[in-house]
């Protein structure tokens, strides 16, 4: 859930950071820009001055050169020389008044022109376009020489634009650092926003999943975040207490109902065996009966047996599988050698953390299994193995195997195949197995085995149980 917020709250807070940096880079270079123009304007004004009172009076010669002529292309020189700066007067036909370099002309067409042909109207040149630092133009400024209310001439300006596109560029590089700088604070600020918002989902779906996987007694710890996810944490622990009561309630009178019928159930059996010794040998009905009777009393134990499982803590210690399920294949060994079927075992030295006792009943159910549904001078086979954080215990049958629909049911409680109705069982003994593995972080699970035959798989977590 982080990785989907974060690049959100992220993406949100480039758009702001974009939305005022872009704004304040163009009035920057705008800033810049008329800093620039403001300066031409001035000189542009002064030179206008200077010009006003030059007289254009022909002669034989050319144009005459008075004293004020003599100090305006003074003044155009040191101005070109010092700023680098194109600057001139021009009569309205073209003709140059004064200009520096002395080789400047007014050109025909362009920018130069436009900003003259505009100044002959008796105002100034229009601002001219923006120059971003990417562009290498110059700025183009004209303002009128008006003398008896009449422009006679107009002074241009041609300013290259390098140190301004360089300023520009400086600054435009400080904002840009200061939203990189502005950006990682405002990520460090939505990782922790985040954090803090979502540690409590964290914790309860942590809690959640622990009490899916059959540790009841996980509760949501008291933790930070908004007030609803702290309300919603307590209710979560109100609803994982009343729930937990409630499968309490179920185990204690499935176990008191298992423990107080055995009683005179086994009366009731022991009066039947009294019975059939009135009764002539071999009476099918009595044998019958006294079946039925072995059956219910097996189906009590095993209701005791899957109370205790889902009630008990796991003593959990470092267990060596090979060693405990090499037990279990030679304890069964002589079980399956009466069927005929052989039971083979490869259990290699493999740790894990597990409950002896409750790994060797849930294996003790699962190769009962196999043995009982593998037909005659068929195989068995039990393997152990370690992959990542878990070891395995794979159990694997010959047998006829379950269907799709039959492995999606097989563990339920009192569900049994109804190919197999025939052969004793009580529908209990996987449950009891999932229900031993699952309150030590174990598991348990089915799959088909070709060409046929059903693969078991018991893994058990090879870390220890997180405080």
């Amino acid at each position: 859930m982080r990785t989907r917020l974060l690049p959100l709250l992220i993406v949100l807070m480039a758009a702001v950071l974009l939305a005022l940096g872009v704004p304040l880079a163009v009035s920057l270079a705008g800033a810049q820009q008329q800093k620039v123009v403001v300066d031409r304007i001035d000189d542009t004004a002064r030179f206008a001055a200077l010009a006003q009172f030059v007289t254009d009076s022909p002669t034989d010669a050319g144009v005459f050169e008075n004293e004020r002529l003599t100090v305006l292309s003074s003044e155009l020189d040191s101005y070109h020389e010092v700023y680098g700066i194109k600057a001139g007067v021009f009569y309205r036909s073209g003709r140059a008044m004064a200009q520096a370099p002395a080789s400047w002309s007014l050109p025909k067409e362009g920018e130069v022109r436009d900003a003259f042909d505009e100044a002959l109207l008796s105002r100034r040149s229009h601002d001219p376009q923006q120059v971003w630092p990417w562009q290498r133009r110059n700025l183009v400024v004209a303002s009128p020489v008006i003398r008896d209310g009449d422009v006679v001439a107009v002074v241009v300006t041609d300013s290259p634009t390098g140190q301004m596109r360089s300023r520009t560029l400086h600054g435009w590089l400080v904002i840009g650092a200061g939203e990189a700088a502005a950006m990682l604070l405002a990520v460090g600020a939505a990782l922790r926003l985040t954090g803090w918002v979502l540690r409590p989902v964290r914790v309860l779906d942590a809690t959640t999943h622990d009490i899916a996987t059959g540790r009841l007694k996980s509760r949501v710890a008291a933790a930070g975040g908004p007030p609803e996810l702290r309300r919603l944490a307590r209710s979560f622990n109100e609803m994982a207490d009343n729930v937990e009561d409630v499968l309490e309630q179920q185990r204690a009178f499935v176990a008191d109902a298992s423990h107080q019928l055995r009683n005179p159930l086994a009366a009731l059996l022991l009066r039947i065996e009294l019975l059939s010794f009135e009764l002539p040998e071999g009476n099918q009905e009595i044998a019958s009966v006294q079946a039925e009777g072995k059956r219910l009393a097996q189906v009590l134990d095993d209701l005791l047996d899957l109370a205790l499982a889902e009630h008990s803590e796991a003593d959990l210690k470092i267990t060596d599988i090979g060693a405990l399920a090499a037990e279990r294949v030679a304890a069964w060994a002589p079980t399956a050698e009466a069927k005929g079927v052989r039971l083979v075992g490869d259990c290699p030295p493999t740790t894990a953390w597990a409950d002896p006792v409750a790994l060797s009943s849930a294996l003790d159910a699962v190769i009962d299994n196999a043995v009982k549904f593998t037909p005659e001078d068929q195989t068995v086979e039990v393997t152990v193995a370690f992959n990542g954080d878990t070891s395995t215990v794979v159990v694997i049958d010959h047998g006829p195997g379950l269907t799709d629909e039959e492995l999606a049911r097989i563990g339920d409680r009192f569900w049994r195949s109804g190919r197999h109705q025939n052969i004793k069982g009580s529908g209990l003994g996987l449950s009891i197995s999932r229900a031993l593995l699952a309150a030590g972080g174990g598991s348990i699970g089915y799959d088909h085995h070709e060409p046929h035959g059903l693969r078991v798989t018991v893994r058990v977590p090879r870390s220890g149980p997180t405080s």
